[in-house]
């Protein structure tokens, strides 16, 4: 099974805290939509705010993980 070869993550710290920033803006900007889902009907202005803060989270760490495959890890 070489096509899922295990990922023990990287030494190189650099890299470490751009997965670790890159999962936290996506996980954080699916909340933000889910909060802004529930908000919705009471507070359209607000819900639009957590839907536009939730969608530029997530598309950032989407950007992310393009920027982060493109990356060498240095050792």
């Amino acid at each position: 099974m070489g096509f899922f070869a295990k990922y023990n993550g990287t030494t190189n710290v650099r890299l470490v805290r751009l997965e670790r920033l890159t999962w936290v803006l996506i996980y954080a900007g699916l909340v933000a939509l889910v909060l802004g889902g529930f908000i919705v009907r009471t507070q359209g202005q607000d819900a639009t705010a957590w839907f536009v803060v939730g969608t530029l989270a997530v598309a950032t760490g989407v950007v992310l993980i393009y920027v982060r495959s493109r990356m060498r890890e240095d050792r």
